[in-house]
């Protein structure tokens, strides 16, 4: 394997490490709910999931689980006030 790759590859387990580089700004996931699946979004300081309780709420487990599993790579306001 080339040197170059190889420093490549140790940078990128480094960065992985570094979770406080990345701030997502926009993300669209599927999330497998109990029910159903979802499609899950964050765009313009906003979140989305296409659950009947977020149309009705505004907010969601789901969009609360993805903020807990990307806390650290998310913009302060993007974190919701349920998200402990």
């Amino acid at each position: 394997m080339q040197s170059s790759l190889i420093s490549k590859i140790e940078k990128a387990k480094r960065y992985a490490q570094e979770k406080n580089r990345v701030t997502f700004t926009q993300l669209t996931a599927s999330f497998q709910g109990e029910h159903d699946n979802y499609t899950v979004s964050y765009k313009d300081e906003k979140w989305h999931c296409s659950c009947h309780f977020f149309a009705s709420r505004g907010i969601c487990s789901h969009c609360m689980a993805l903020q807990r599993i990307l806390a650290e790579m998310l913009p302060a306001g993007a974190i919701s006030q349920y998200t402990p």
